[in-house]
């Protein structure tokens, strides 16, 4: 079963964000997106994962976008530097998936998709902001991390799953006192995120305390937001619907609020 010591070799072989990604995002912070798009030119692999990702049905364009000043200039200055945090993910994205059953087109889909609710979910609250919109990139690493971290061990989590009916961050925490949302952190920290991404995500477990009010609000809607996209059929086949537990009182007061807005997206996508 997964050990301490496994989860310290996965977080050191976490290759540290390109020279060209963290000088893109260094020039998208300032607000220069011309000077963010030609630095992005000169990574063929990250000039690929733009065009694929915002290409994608749910950014809802017509015709292609291939670009990257256009594409730049479309997304905006927050919602480019959410898709860079998304191709940092992109580097953990395995081959093959062992535990989920996901490919990287259903992957992306979710990311996108994540990113796309996320970002109107802020803008309802009156949260939006580069910082905040941001944090939703990171969520999906904790997918990643659960499939590689357990991955290898797939027939002894189904035996323990079977007895006990536990998640899987559940699981791990019982095993190592860490959680999967504790190792996003690290992630976050060996990237060089803002500490304000990685203190939201964690939240989203729905297991910190001592929040400030924004935190605890912003932590809630996150949950909610992911609970929602895991239990649509593509995702609930792969088997992330026991990613973690799903704590309903933790969200209880928002829920009608959040169906509003995501049935308006639905409605208006």
């Amino acid at each position: 079963m997964v050990t301490k010591d496994e989860i310290v070799h996965y977080i050191q072989n976490i290759p540290p964000a390109p020279s060209i990604v963290k000088q893109t995002l260094d020039f998208t912070r300032a607000g220069d997106l011309t000077k963010a798009a030609k630095c992005a030119e000169e990574d063929p692999a990250l000039k690929l994962y733009l065009k694929t990702l915002v290409n994608r049905p749910v950014y809802g364009f017509r015709n292609e976008v291939t670009d990257l000043p256009q594409i730049f200039g479309i997304l905006g200055v927050s919602t480019a530097q959410q898709i860079l945090y998304n191709y940092l993910m992109s580097v953990l994205v395995p081959k093959k998936w062992d535990l989920f059953e996901l490919d990287h087109h259903a992957f992306y889909d979710l990311q996108a998709s994540l990113s796309n609710k996320w970002t109107k979910i802020l803008s309802h609250l009156g949260l939006l902001n580069h910082d905040n919109e941001s944090a939703i990139t990171l969520l999906p690493a904790s997918i990643i991390v659960c499939d590689a971290l357990f991955g290898t061990h797939k027939h002894e989590v189904e035996q323990l799953k079977s007895v006990k009916s536990l998640d899987y961050n559940t699981i791990l925490f019982r095993l190592c006192q860490l959680s999967l949302f504790d190792i996003c952190n690290e992630i976050a920290k060996k990237w060089e995120l803002p500490e304000t991404v990685s203190r939201v995500v964690h939240a989203s477990s729905g297991n910190d305390h001592n929040l400030n009010p924004t935190e605890n609000v912003l932590a809630q809607w996150m949950h909610l937001l992911l609970f929602f996209e895991l239990s649509q059929s593509t995702y609930v086949s792969a088997g992330l619907n026991e990613f973690i537990e799903f704590k309903i009182d933790f969200v209880q007061d928002i829920y009608e609020s959040f169906m509003q807005v995501v049935e308006y997206d639905a409605c208006n996508g």
